[in-house]
C-alpha cells in the first residue's frame, strides 16, 4: 500500500480548490492549506467558512499567516516535507507590474525547496501569457512576462511539465483574489507548470589520468575544460546511452551485408607520435586542432622538466589526446586476428579543439571500420550504398570529397563532414589486389540526429532523467525532461596581441568557467589600433542549458569567473 502523498497549498483564498482537489482526487492525500491572511479575514469571504470545516472533518491541515515566501519559517511547516507544493494563481497584489510577481515567484521557489522532497514538485497556475513560455498562446515578450522558468532557475528549478488548467476536473473551485479582492482571474486558457528539482553543476577540476603506451606508463593532466567528458562508459557492455545504442544498431545493419569483428577498446586515449606523422589522419587534421599534453611523470622517472613550448608540438616526439581512432589503425591491421573480407570495428572517445557552438564539440565518440577488400568488388561503393540506405532518413546526406574522388563525406545540415569513407594506402595488402576501406563516423552526431536531440551537450548530461528514456521499452520518441530553458546574452571584450592570441584557447576559457552552459560564442566586433598594432575584440557568449537549471545569479558569477581566467590564462588586457 503507497504512502498517502503530502500535498501543501499556498496563497488559498476561500479554500476552494482544497475542498475541490480532496474530492477529484483519485489518491490518498494529506493536504495542508495554508493562507496569508489570518483567519478572521479569510472568513470574510464568501464560502470560506464552509470550506474549511470541510477540510478539518477530512483531517486536513489548515493554517493562516502562511507566508509563500518563508515557508520554512512557520512553525507547523518547519520540521515537514511535501511531494508537492501548489500555488494557483499568484499575484504580488493590488495593481503591481511584472518585476514585483517575478520577485514574488522567485521568492516563493527559494523557499519552496526548504520544504520540498528530494523528488517533490512544485505545481504553479499562471494566466495565460504571464509564464512566458511557447506554451503560451499568444506567447508574451520575454522582458513583458513574469519569466517562470528563470524565476525557479534561481532556486534550483526546472520546468518539466506544462498542462493546461482544467477547471472544469474541480467542481466548486472559484479563485479569488484578483487585485487583493474578491474577484476571480481570468482562467481561460491558464496554464499549470510543474516544476522539479535540477541536477546540481559540478565545476570542472584538474583530473589527473594514467595511459599505458608501450612499456612506459604515463601520468598526465587532463586540460580542464574536458574534465566532464572522461571516464562516462557510454559505450560498456551495460550501456543503454544513446551513442551506445546507434552504434549497436550501425553494427547490426551492417552485418547483413558483411562479416564485422569488434576490437576490444583496449587502446589508450593518449598517443605518442612526431607531428610529421599528422598524414595518418588526413587533411582535415593540423597541429593547432589537437590536445597536446606534457607527461607529469613516466612509470619509472622523475617529474618533466618545464621546456617552452608545452602546449604545441615540437620537432620531438609529442603526446596528444587521440585525434581520431585511425591512429590505431597501423595496430589493427597488423593484428593476427585482422582478416580481409572482414569489417573491424573500434570505437572510442577522440578529442579537437573546437569552438563553442551548437554544432561542434571538443570531444566525441568515434566508430572506425576497417577492412581489406578486393579492389575488383569496389568496397567503398558498396559501404557507401548500405550507409546510405541506413542513415539518409535521418537527414544524412553522401558527397564525393570535390578534390578527391576516393574520399565520401557524410553530411548533415547541423554538421557536414562528420564521417568519412575513404581508401587507405597499405602496402602489405597491395600485392594481394586488395583495398584497404576506412569509415570513421562521428556517433555523437549520429545519435543526436536519430534521437532527434536538439543540443549535443544533452548526450553528456549527469542527470538519471536522461538515461531513464532510453532504458525504458519500448523506446519512445525523446521528450526532453527541462522544458524552455531560457538563453541569456552577454558580450565580453579585451585587448589582445594579434601575433600571440589563440581564439581556440579562448574558447576553451569559456568551456572552463561557465561549466559548459555557454551554448554558443560569437565574435560580433574587431577593431585593430592603427598605430599600437594590437586589437580590441568583442564576443557575444549566449549562455543556456538544455538539462539544468541555470539562473541569472549563476551566470553573473561565471562572467566573473571568466574575466578572471581570461586575464590569467590568455594575457590580454579587459575592456
Amino acid at each position: 500500500m503507497c504512502a498517502a502523498r503530502e500535498v501543501l497549498l499556498v496563497g488559498e483564498g476561500n479554500f476552494s480548490f482544497a475542498v475541490a482537489l480532496i474530492e477529484s482526487s483519485m489518491d490518498e492525500l494529506n493536504i495542508t492549506a495554508t493562507c496569508l491572511h489570518s483567519e478572521d479575514v479569510s472568513i470574510r469571504m464568501d464560502g470560506t467558512r464552509e470550506n474549511i470545516q470541510r477540510l478539518r472533518d477530512c483531517g486536513s491541515s489548515v493554517l493562516f499567516r502562511v507566508d509563500c515566501t518563508c515557508l520554512s519559517e512557520h512553525e507547523a511547516l518547519q520540521s515537514h516535507l511535501f511531494d508537492c507544493i501548489i500555488f494557483n494563481f499568484p499575484h504580488f497584489g493590488r495593481k503591481s507590474g511584472v518585476r514585483k510577481n517575478r520577485s514574488l515567484l522567485a521568492k516563493f521557489f527559494l523557499s519552496c525547496v526548504q520544504v520540498l522532497k528530494g523528488e517533490g514538485e512544485v505545481h504553479l497556475t499562471l494566466c495565460n501569457g504571464q509564464g512566458g513560455t511557447p506554451a503560451d498562446s499568444p506567447m508574451r515578450e520575454w522582458q513583458n512576462s513574469w519569466q517562470a522558468v528563470a524565476m525557479a532557475a534561481e532556486a534550483g528549478l526546472i520546468l518539466s511539465e506544462v498542462h493546461p488548467f482544467d477547471q472544469t476536473k474541480y467542481q466548486g473551485y472559484k479563485c479569488t483574489g484578483y487585485r487583493s479582492q474578491d474577484k476571480g482571474f481570468h482562467v481561460d486558457s491558464a496554464l499549470n507548470h510543474i516544476f522539479k528539482r535540477s541536477y546540481p553543476y559540478t565545476t570542472p577540476v584538474n583530473l589527473k589520468m594514467e595511459a599505458a603506451l608501450a612499456k612506459d606508463r604515463i601520468l598526465f593532466e587532463l586540460p580542464e575544460e574536458l574534465s566532464e567528458y572522461v571516464n562516462r562508459s557510454f559505450l560498456d557492455s551495460q550501456s543503454c546511452h544513446p551513442v551506445k545504442l546507434v552504434q549497436e544498431q550501425l553494427l547490426r545493419e551492417l552485418k547483413s551485408s558483411w562479416p564485422v569483428y569488434r576490437l576490444p577498446q583496449n587502446f589508450p586515449e593518449l598517443v605518442c607520435y612526431a607531428p610529421d606523422q599528422l598524414h595518418t589522419f588526413g587533411s582535415d587534421f593540423s597541429p593547432a586542432n589537437m590536445y597536446w599534453v606534457r607527461p607529469i611523470k613516466t612509470h619509472g622517472q622523475g617529474p618533466h622538466e618545464e621546456d617552452e613550448g608545452d602546449d604545441h608540438p615540437s620537432s620531438n616526439t609529442k603526446y596528444a589526446l587521440q585525434p581520431s581512432m585511425l591512429t590505431h589503425l597501423s595496430e589493427i591491421i597488423q593484428h593476427e586476428d585482422f582478416c580481409p573480407g572482414t569489417l573491424h570495428a573500434l570505437s572510442g572517445l577522440v578529442f579537437c579543439r573546437a569552438p563553442v557552438s551548437t554544432s561542434t564539440s571538443p570531444v566525441h565518440h568515434q566508430l572506425l571500420l576497417v577492412g581489406a577488400f578486393p579492389s575488383d568488388s569496389e568496397p567503398l561503393k558498396g559501404l557507401r550504398g548500405c550507409l546510405d540506405t541506413l542513415l539518409s532518413p535521418y537527414g544524412v546526406l553522401m558527397a564525393e570529397d570535390q578534390e578527391d574522388t576516393k574520399k565520401v563525406w557524410m553530411n548533415s545540415e547541423k554538421l557536414p563532414k562528420f564521417g568519412r569513407l575513404t581508401y587507405v594506402s597499405a602496402p602489405e595488402y597491395e600485392f594481394q589486389g586488395v583495398r584497404l576501406s576506412v569509415v570513421t563516423i562521428n556517433l555523437d552526431h549520429l545519435a543526436t540526429l536519430v534521437f532527434n536531440l536538439f543540443d549535443w551537450r544533452l548526450l553528456w548530461s549527469p542527470d538519471p532523467r536522461f538515461l531513464q528514456h532510453f532504458s525504458s521499452k519500448p523506446l519512445e520518441p525523446f521528450c526532453c525532461f527541462s522544458l524552455y530553458p531560457p538563453s541569456y546574452s552577454h558580450d565580453i571584450s579585451f585587448w589582445m596581441e594579434p601575433d600571440s592570441f589563440d581564439e581556440l584557447d579562448f574558447h576553451a576559457v569559456v568551456r572552463q568557467a561557465s561549466a559548459g552552459t555557454v551554448r554558443e560564442v560569437v565574435l560580433v566586433d574587431r577593431f585593430r589600433h592603427p598605430h599600437m598594432g594590437h586589437a580590441s575584440l568583442c564576443y557575444r557568449l549566449t549562455y543556456q542549458s538544455p538539462d539544468r537549471a541555470l539562473s541569472y545569479s549563476q551566470i553573473k558569477d561565471m562572467q566573473i569567473q571568466l574575466r578572471k581566467l581570461i586575464s590569467q590564462k590568455l594575457q590580454v588586457t579587459l575592456r
